[in-house]
């Protein structure tokens, strides 16, 4: 360890939903680590696998918070106690407590404080007292990866130089094995909240289009989603349910020409392998804050149906009509579009940032910028339609 690494702090990064979540952490992550000398990453059960997948992490700590998921762990004071050791043991001089824009930090905050951490930040609207050394406040309307990355900015953490902010995992195995070696479109129908997802029957019905067009699918889906995902194959695909751990299925959507998918993890695991994306995209919560990040992708679904920003976990209108009624022509327009104009490269995994081709989509690679910014919507937003 050199004289200048040892100057550096040890710093610690919590994020502690889903895997989405912690994919969408991976810029900030990066550029924590850049100026740190050892970089841990605290995660829920189910953002674990995709914290190992993130570069430059030392270190995946997994804690089931009481306050955090769709089924939250009950207060233990014993596992309170473990996590507080665990945190005090290796002496983190500083930590950025990542947060979607409506929860609070400030639970893990006081956690931090007990465990001697010197200097916590994090973007917090409420009142924090002495728990926060930096109280944040994210920006309006900030797509996720660019609201965490702006709080590693403000606690002085920046990029290395090169890049350029984009989400990224390590590099994925080679899946030929379980996929073929022949080019497919991988459809990936489920997720863990049900509104963000299609019925299964309008799901088998796209694979079924998608395979007449002449595209072969893959369908893929979690151990607990087999039945789901044989149903959906049907004799139309083939079936990859419950076969894949994450990383596998990054191997998976790196080779496909185009991923068909929901707001769900999944769709930020193929942004960061640098595939495109359809997305089927629920607007029970905004898109400008969770649509796919970086890579051109297509938004599908009705962004002013009833639920819009109501958080619903299961569709509270008859039929689902924002994700059910896309239709057919619909998703086959979105993957035509999306094949045909994808940068060259984009699904070779080492050149996906690098690469260009001629014509109107031709721009630089994508980098942290406001999707909301008009001047910087060519990079971010890619092929993308609202």
């Amino acid at each position: 360890m050199t004289a200048a690494s040892r100057s550096l702090p040890r710093t610690l990064i919590v994020r502690l939903d889903s895997a989405g979540d912690v994919l969408l952490a991976g810029p900030a992550v990066r550029a924590a680590a850049a100026g740190s000398a050892y970089t841990a990453l605290l995660c829920g059960p189910q953002g674990a696998q995709a914290g190992k997948l993130l570069p430059r992490v030392d270190e995946v700590l997994v804690h089931d918070a009481p306050w955090v998921g769709l089924e939250p762990a009950p207060v233990s004071l014993a596992q309170t106690r473990e996590l507080l050791e665990a945190l005090a043991a290796r002496r983190f001089d500083r930590a950025l407590v990542l947060v979607s824009y409506h929860q609070s930090p400030l639970p893990m905050a006081l956690l931090l404080k007990l465990a001697g951490v010197g200097w916590t930040a994090a973007d917090s609207e409420d009142y924090p007292g002495a728990l926060l050394d930096l109280r944040h406040h994210r920006l309006p309307h900030r797509h996720e990866a660019l609201a965490a990355l702006d709080l590693a900015r403000a606690a002085g953490f920046a990029l290395p130089p090169g890049d350029e902010g984009a989400l990224r995992v390590d590099t994925p195995p080679d899946t030929t094995p379980l996929t073929g070696s022949e080019p497919y479109v991988v459809l990936h129908p489920g997720a863990a909240v049900a509104a963000r997802a299609w019925s299964p029957g309008r799901a088998a019905r796209a694979a079924a289009a998608l395979s007449a067009e002449g595209y072969r699918v893959v369908v893929t889906g979690g151990p607990d989603e087999r039945a789901l995902t044989a149903r959906v194959a049907g004799r139309h695909a083939l079936d990859l349910g419950g076969v894949t751990d994450l990383r596998h299925l990054a191997g998976v959507l790196v080779a496909a020409r185009v991923a068909v998918v929901g707001n769900t993890g999944p769709a930020h695991l193929a942004a960061a392998v640098g595939t495109p994306v359809v997305s089927l995209f629920a607007p029970v919560v905004p898109a400008e804050r969770w649509r796919p990040y970086g890579v051109p992708h297509v938004l599908l679904g009705d962004q002013e149906a009833v639920c819009a920003g109501t958080r619903a976990r299961h569709c509270p209108t008859p039929g689902h009509p924002c994700l059910d009624g896309i239709g057919d022509a619909e998703v086959l327009a979105a993957v035509a579009a999306l094949d045909r104009n994808r940068l060259v490269g984009m699904n070779d995994f080492n050149r996906t940032r690098k690469t260009k081709r001629a014509g109107a989509d031709a721009d630089s690679s994508p980098g942290p910028r406001d999707p909301s910014d008009r001047g910087g919507a060519a990079e971010t937003e890619r092929g993308a339609t609202i």
